[in-house]
């Protein structure tokens, strides 16, 4: 019963939500994602939690977070427009993510080594995951032989940190680089919008979808994605032996998405992007639903919860001012921080609040590119220290 209706909750409560940010506009300037993480929280810590029902939940937890997002991926990329990408602004602002993370990685690591032993090996693990991914983090846990303790306390805080990173983000942080950056071109970015996808507003965004106009449509790219997602697994399985290697999976499923958005009958498919964003909302509660506060120790590892914030949010400073100099938007700036810092898989999370979907494929590239190279950075920074 109880799965059921944890279920039940999951999709129905982002559906309430949508429908309070069209109704309420104090509600709809917060955005749907960051009023479903602060419902999230407060259900997991006020109800989840305290009555014990945190265990038996954790396995739909785990298996919407990956479904919602494997799913949520492709139907995003086939409503994206990939004819105007612009290649050398994402290479410009792949080299600045990393040029970032790195330089305040190694400052860090002289700020806050408290002569700790393997503290190395915290800056190897941090440079790996913020400029890849968790994949990288759990395989840089073995090539730097790191303790389990240290690995879990690092992955903990990394989660809890990088959640307030995105809240800053999407609460005014995108409002405010925007101010002290350039913004994107209008009429590139007007040109671009009327092409074959229309960029709705947010109040007609996820209306239609059930309509007879939409709805098979709808489906058909819910099959494809589905397509996508087991080739991507079945190459993942046959390169790796693990259906699951990250940096496989998302490699095959973004490309066989982008290919997929050129067909005349994808391009047909209008909701296909809503639906994909729909998973997402759906996605962003589970996740705020796993998170119990009573259980971090705050006053165990003062220095690397601050070295990891350091990492973060200083990183995020350092490329705002090379963003400026390298004359970088500050969409892109924000969607590149995100990808490295995050995953690729919170790009379009990041990007719907920007209401700018056209960085939905730098986003994804530049994070794609960070698990590649997170590996060989984090040994060669751990090797340096």
């Amino acid at each position: 019963m109880i799965q059921f209706l944890s279920l039940l909750f999951y999709f129905v409560v982002p559906c309430l939500v949508i429908v309070l940010c069209r109704k309420y506009a104090i509600m709809n300037r917060i955005g749907e994602i960051l009023l479903l993480y602060i419902i999230g929280i407060v259900i997991s810590n006020v109800i989840i939690f305290p009555l014990g029902l945190g265990e038996s939940l954790k396995g739909i937890q785990d298996t919407l977070t990956s479904v919602m997002i494997l799913l949520a991926f492709p139907m995003i990329l086939f409503g994206c427009d990939f004819k105007n990408w612009k290649l050398k602004n994402a290479i410009t602002s792949l080299c600045i993510g990393l040029v970032s993370v790195l330089a305040v990685d190694i400052i860090g690591y002289y700020i806050f080594n408290d002569d700790q032993t393997g503290f190395s090996k915290i800056a190897g693990l941090l440079v790996g995951v913020y400029t890849g991914g968790t994949p990288n983090l759990a395989s840089l846990k073995i090539a730097l032989d790191v303790e389990s303790e240290t690995y879990i306390f690092v992955h903990t805080f990394d989660m809890v940190i990088s959640f307030v990173y995105l809240v800053f983000l999407m609460s005014f942080g995108i409002k405010l680089f925007r101010l002290f950056l350039r913004q994107q071109d209008n009429k590139t970015t007007r040109r671009q919008e009327s092409s074959e996808f229309k960029v709705q507003s947010s109040e007609s965004s996820y209306s239609g979808i059930f309509t007879r106009k939409h709805f098979p449509k709808t489906l058909g790219a819910l099959g494809l994605a589905i397509l996508i997602v087991g080739v991507g697994m079945g190459v993942s399985f046959l390169i790796s032996g693990k259906v699951d290697n990250m940096l496989v999976l998302i490699l095959t499923m973004t490309t066989l998405s982008i290919a997929a958005s050129f067909l005349p009958f994808v391009r047909k498919m209008e909701k296909s992007y809503d639906t994909g964003m729909y998973l997402v909302l759906i996605f962003s509660l589970v996740v705020a639903t796993m998170v119990d506060i009573t259980s971090i120790d705050y006053k165990a590892g003062f220095n690397i919860v601050m070295y990891i914030a350091f990492v973060i949010f200083s990183s995020l400073v350092v490329s705002v001012i090379l963003a400026k100099i390298f004359k970088v938007d500050s969409d892109t700036m924000v969607i590149t921080s995100v990808a490295l810092v995050n995953s690729p898989l919170f790009v379009p999370m990041i990007a719907e609040s920007m209401k700018n979907k056209k960085v939905i494929i730098t986003g994804i590239t530049v994070g794609v590119i960070g698990y590649a190279v997170g590996n060989y950075l984090g040994i060669l920074v751990y090797q340096l220290l």
